[in-house]
């Protein structure tokens, strides 16, 4: 004898809620925030900035070199040396405008701030600048 099973429309398997296009719209959501964020480039070491009335803000997007009180170069978290800064660079591919801050501690010696200002204008970099602490 054969069994035929009758289904109605009571029997419904498929209580659950279908989380398939939420998981989707919260990835998207997540990448769009990630592509739309902005990175920046910190310099990796701590450096304590002299004082300046004449200080102001510049956007987010300059790159950071930081000359530590030893008078050790330093981008990215990596010791790059005096001569390092040109190269460096010229691998990012900073245009001439683009803004180049140089975080030189207050201890450090000044003929390593100028020698990193020229290295800065030699690699065509014409937007450069000293970072302060406003006053």
């Amino acid at each position: 004898m054969l069994n035929i099973e009758s289904y109605s429309s009571d029997d419904n398997s498929d209580d659950g809620i279908n989380i398939s296009p939420l998981i989707d719209i919260v990835f998207i959501l997540l990448l769009f925030f990630i592509v739309t964020s902005v990175f920046i480039e910190e310099t990796g070491v701590e450096v304590n900035k002299p004082d300046s009335k004449q200080s102001q803000s510049l956007d987010r997007q300059s790159i950071y070199i930081a000359i530590t009180a030893e008078g050790k170069v330093h981008y990215g978290g990596e010791e790059i040396g005096l001569y390092g800064i040109g190269p460096t660079l010229n691998r990012l591919a900073v245009t001439p405008d683009h803004p180049v801050v140089i975080q030189a501690d207050g201890q450090a010696t000044t003929q390593i701030l100028i020698s990193a200002l020229d290295e800065v204008k030699a690699a065509g970099v014409e937007n450069v600048n000293v970072a302060t602490l406003k006053k």
